[in-house]
């Protein structure tokens, strides 16, 4: 219940970008379908959508505390630093399911033809969100929101460019990135969430390592 307390405190401070949030959830994938010329399945709208929509809540509720030095005064509450750091990743797991959420209706409701997501694609968009996240947030812990927040800002800002060029040099030389490994295919869908939890869980324990020798 503590640990819902604080991702509700970070969706109040977050409150006032909720509704864009929403709006882009659903417009960006419109968007990007109508100005690409290739099919990745779903995987570029969400991955976009999800990235751009996780980094400017988390921002705005990492540039709040860090003005009004939140995270110092929460610490002589009853919430402890563990707790603390394990709500900033359950926060970012909720804002991922309901943006996953938001763009499934789109796809379903919308006039034009977003791709449905499969279990693969929502499962890699995870995975590099995880690898994203799990390391952005130690390094924040360990330096400070004034020092690393050019550095979520410089992947968002390249992102919209590399990973098309990406997928589209894949796509001409015929390249997949579906491995094929001695597991039953549901086993194999499921991998890359398997990794994005082992990989967050391991971030997750560094930050409350770190966090916990902070001098606030």
């Amino acid at each position: 219940m503590m640990l819902l307390n604080l991702v509700k405190k970070d969706f109040v401070l977050a409150k006032k970008y909720l509704l864009v949030s929403f709006i882009f959830t659903v417009g960006i994938p419109l968007f990007i379908t109508t100005k690409i010329n290739f099919n990745t399945g779903g995987f570029l709208e969400f991955f976009i959508t999800v990235i751009y929509i996780e980094y400017m809540l988390f921002n705005t509720v990492s540039m709040s505390e860090d003005k009004y030095k939140g995270s110092a005064l929460l610490c002589t509450t009853p919430y402890t630093r563990n707790r603390l750091v394990k709500a900033k990743y359950l926060f970012i797991l909720v804002i991922f399911l309901s943006i996953y959420i938001i763009y499934t209706i789109t796809a379903i409701l919308a006039p034009l033809s977003i791709a449905n997501l499969s279990i693969v694609t929502v499962g890699r968009v995870l995975l590099i969100t995880s690898i994203f996240w799990g390391i952005l947030i130690p390094i924040q812990y360990q330096f400070g929101y004034e020092k690393t927040k050019y550095i979520g800002f410089c992947f968002i800002f390249i992102s919209p460019f590399v990973v098309p060029y990406i997928i589209t040099c894949l796509q001409s030389n015929n390249i997949s990135l579906n491995l094929t490994l001695p597991f039953p295919q549901i086993l194999q869908d499921l991998l890359p969430y398997l990794i994005a939890l082992v990989f967050g869980y391991i971030s997750m324990l560094i930050s409350i390592h770190i966090y916990s020798k902070k001098n606030l």
